[in-house]
């Protein structure tokens, strides 16, 4: 095993950064001239039909940004990240002045420059060039109304089906479409903001701290420095409850596409987590992993997003298996998160000591802690940590050279030992080959009791009869009427594969749970697989997908609506 020589850390000055010489190239932004020290939104928001005119929704208000010029040489220009949908009408800057009053902030001139279908600059032009190293303040008077970045949803969205909601979704590069920014993972600074809200409604943030002042306002503070795309906000008719240790999370309105956001303080979910048995706990797990991974330490570019991603299937898998005795997730499967997690896992395997890979996770997060770096800087301080691996040159071993890892396409070169799992799962594969048999051998199923099975044993034994689907004929009205825990479930992955099955057998007596699965929800990753089914499976399952896509588009949202149209009538070339 490998042997860690204390580092220092606390008070010593802090280590020069990869990324200070990181360049984004998702950002029109000048973000290495200046430094972000603070901003400040002052918004309304306003519930009304969507589109433009009097009266429809949107926010509007102002955005306070502070700054110093980093620039030796001085600078004439601020470019900010912006978006076509956001309306800017005012710009005007305040300056350091003699005394210690404050200086009336002077109209500035300004204007877009296109940059992307994501985003465009918007530029703010200095009468007089700022010094190196001077304050000044930036005011900026906007309106955003429909947009990426700020998803309004009507009362048939919700779950209450009485009140409209709005929320922000800022990852990775649409928050430059709720306020202009430095939108880059590169910049964190402070915020605060006051939001009005209609009579009846309540506003959240991801801030640390939150007070009501009067009717209708709110105001908030982040009182750590985070990157834009974490600033987020939400409003609806809200009620909270105390269900534990405070770690506050929002459950979404159904039509909320994604799993979970984790923003800080304030991690958005999808209300199918509430499965009513823990079984999708993992989630949540994910979410608070990221506080330390991809909040506290964050990837400077959405290149290096595996920094995020890698670090937080590693932690998540951690906690999980001291939960569960053996993790249970087996819901991601994309390349920064599994091959990140399976890069991690290979340099705690270098390390060869459990115990001293957590410590060095620990000094990790201190050492980097409200930064943002990139690969080299973690992978620098990896060796730092364990000098005894970079005398071995560890990081130039043939065929696992990290320079491979990051860099070149394809299967991870080492695969974590999996193993621990097996005595777990053999038992629902064995089970999945005997539903698959032309003649079933009853005895044999109903000698392996399911009834003790985790959700997670569960999904993998549905995984497996939909890989040896279609199953001979009636074999899937028997397997329902024998396990009707799973196919009468409330549990979103249970109903998922439940409904995959049934369409993929073309079990048409079960067609309507599929129907009344898509009616409860709007989450992506259930939504599009049971579409592509349908319209992969027979004529019958076709009209079902058209006829319930008309009859739910109005409750989703609108990123899920375009992905299904696609799915169900796919645009000839």
């Amino acid at each position: 095993m490998a042997s860690a020589g204390p580092l220092s850390g606390g008070g010593a000055a802090r280590r020069q950064l990869h990324s200070a010489e990181a360049v984004d190239v998702a950002s029109a932004s000048n973000f290495r001239a200046f430094e972000l020290l603070h901003l400040h939104l002052d918004l309304r928001a306003e519930f009304g039909p969507p589109g433009p005119g009097a009266g429809s929704r949107g926010l509007s208000g102002t955005a306070v940004l502070d700054l110093r010029c980093l620039e030796s040489e001085g600078a004439a220009e601020l470019r900010l990240d912006s978006h076509p949908c956001l309306e800017v009408t005012a710009a005007a800057l305040r300056r350091e002045g003699p005394g210690s009053g404050e200086p009336p902030a002077e109209p500035v001139s300004f204007y877009t420059r296109p940059f992307s279908h994501y985003g465009q600059a918007l530029c703010v032009s200095f009468p007089q060039p700022c010094r190196a190293a001077e304050r000044l303040q930036v005011l900026l008077t906007y309106r955003v109304g429909e947009g990426p970045g700020v998803c309004w949803l009507t009362p048939e969205q919700t779950a209450g089906k009485k009140k409209p909601f709005v929320y922000t979704q800022g990852q990775a590069v649409l928050n430059r479409a709720f306020f202009p920014c430095f939108d880059t993972p590169a910049v964190k600074y402070k915020y605060s903001a006051l939001i009005e809200v209609p009579d009846g409604f309540t506003a959240v943030m991801s801030a640390s701290t939150w007070e009501k002042r009067g009717p209708n306002k709110f105001f908030f503070q982040m009182c750590q420095p985070i990157p834009s795309y974490l600033i987020a906000l939400a409003i609806g008719d809200l009620v909270s409850a105390e269900v534990g240790p405070r770690y506050d999370l929002l459950f979404m309105p159904p039509s909320f596409p994604f799993g979970g956001m984790e923003n800080p303080c304030l991690t958005f979910v999808t209300p199918c987590l509430l499965a009513g048995d823990r079984s999708l706990a993992d989630v949540i797990i994910h979410e608070i992993s990221h506080s330390w991974f991809g909040n506290l330490v964050t990837n400077a570019n959405w290149g290096e997003f595996w920094l995020n991603e890698g670090f937080t299937m590693y932690a998540q898998r951690r906690i999980s298996t001291i939960l569960f005795g053996v993790d249970p997730d087996d819901t991601y499967n994309e390349t920064p998160y599994e091959k990140g997690f399976c890069f991690v896992s290979y340099l705690a395997h270098l390390v060869g000591d459990q115990d001293q890979f957590d410590n060095f996770l620990k000094a990790y997060v201190h050492e980097f802690k409200f930064q943002s770096i990139l690969a080299d800087d973690f992978l620098d301080f990896y060796l730092e940590y364990f000098p005894e691996l970079k005398k071995k040159r560890v990081d130039t071993i043939p065929g696992f050279e990290f320079d491979r890892w990051l860099s070149t396409p394809g299967w991870p070169p080492y695969l974590p030992d999996l193993s621990p799992g097996d005595s777990l799962m053999k038992p629902a594969e064995e089970l999945a080959q005997l539903w698959a048999a032309e003649e079933l051998d009853v005895k044999a199923i109903e000698a392996v009791a399911i009834s003790p099975w985790k959700t997670y044993q569960l999904v993998y034994f549905l995984d497996k009869i939909l890989q040896k689907s279609p199953l001979p004929p009636g074999n899937v009205k028997k397997l329902g009427e024998t396990y009707p825990n799973i196919s009468n479930a409330r549990n979103a992955e249970l109903r998922l594969r439940w409904g995959q099955i049934v369409l993929k057998n073309d079990h048409q007596e079960d067609f309507w749970k599929v129907k009344e699965f898509l009616q409860d929800q709007g989450k992506q990753k259930y939504t599009l697989p049971l579409y592509h089914a349908m319209m992969g499976g027979s004529e019958v399952a076709q009209t079902l997908a058209k006829e319930t896509f008309a009859s739910t588009a109005s409750q989703l949202h609108s990123n899920v609506v375009n992905y299904v149209q696609q799915i169900v009538a796919p645009k000839r070339s």
